[in-house]
């Protein structure tokens, strides 16, 4: 009771998950957003097409048992999406069985024109993205095609991304044949797929900028997360061999090799751009 009239207590949804306080969402998200509308000179080669995989799962279960109303950070997701398809790129969207795309519309900035015109734009594909396995099959030999593979943040990145042997394939398919992978926050939790099988991770020795485990720990706090996460997730990249560049949830951009990764939400300008950068220099 204390807590819901200090606005800390997590906010109960008819599912029987929780969202974040009043609180946590006054403190973590945002109205509008920073980006940043550039005119980039268009790419206009053959290999446009970014192949974006998103989580169809909501709800992530606490150590607790007690369920965190998750999916896409919506900002994490667009606003790299907006710099990409202002360079010139264009999307294929894609979750693991082909069900629509979840988002956490509890962090959707409602007062940014930028972000609530892509994400009308794309509404239709991301209620009927592609399956898996049907790019697998389709496209894995149209390599030409395609530039890169991201993979947005948002806790919810964490829900069956981490152990589906699909993705697993698909980001060895990008790293084998010289394409980039871009993701942010807790995005990289996707790179645990590569592991599968018993296969060397393929990530190790790669320096990578990740959402901090000592920030999950401490939102329960403000009624963010309704209980610990279920594994910390920049512990468990370092112990595969990962090597993080940002101790903080910040604005950190890193790229390593062909991977392009971000801190958190607040990076998510700042990937966009540095995405974009990398592409069009590494591409024309």
């Amino acid at each position: 009771m204390l807590k819901k009239l200090l606005g800390i207590a997590p906010k109960l949804e008819s599912d029987g998950s929780y969202s974040p306080s009043k609180l946590a969402l006054k403190l973590a998200t945002v109205q509008k957003t920073d980006f940043e509308h550039i005119s980039y000179p268009k790419y206009k080669g053959k290999k446009s097409k970014i192949l974006v995989i998103f989580t169809e799962q909501k709800n992530l279960k606490m150590q607790n048992g007690k369920l965190f109303s998750t999916g896409n950070h919506p900002v994490e997701a667009l606003l790299p999406m907006l710099h990409l398809k202002n360079a010139g790129f264009e999307f294929e969207i894609a979750t693991p069985t082909g069900k629509p795309v979840v988002f956490e519309m509890w962090a959707f900035p409602e007062k940014d024109d930028h972000v609530k015109a892509i994400y009308n734009e794309l509404k239709p594909h991301l209620e009927k993205p592609v399956k898996l396995q049907d790019f697998i099959d389709a496209s894995f030999d149209t390599i030409d095609e395609y530039s890169s593979v991201f993979i947005p943040g948002g806790h919810g990145a964490m829900l069956g991304i981490p152990e589906d042997k699909n993705v697993g394939k698909i980001l060895r398919w990008a790293h084998d044949n010289d394409l980039f992978t871009i993701t942010l926050c807790h995005g990289p939790g996707s790179l645990l797929s590569t592991t599968l099988d018993n296969q060397k991770f393929l990530y190790e020795g790669y320096n990578m900028a990740v959402f901090p485990d000592s920030i999950d720990k401490k939102t329960p706090m403000i009624g963010y997360l309704p209980g610990q996460m279920p594994y910390g997730l920049s512990e468990k990249l370092k112990s595969l061999g990962a090597n993080l560049v940002n101790t903080k949830s910040d604005k950190t951009v890193c790229v390593d090799r062909n991977l392009i990764t971000g801190a958190s939400p607040l990076a998510s300008n700042e990937l966009g751009k540095l995405a974009v950068k990398v592409l069009l220099k590494e591409l024309n």
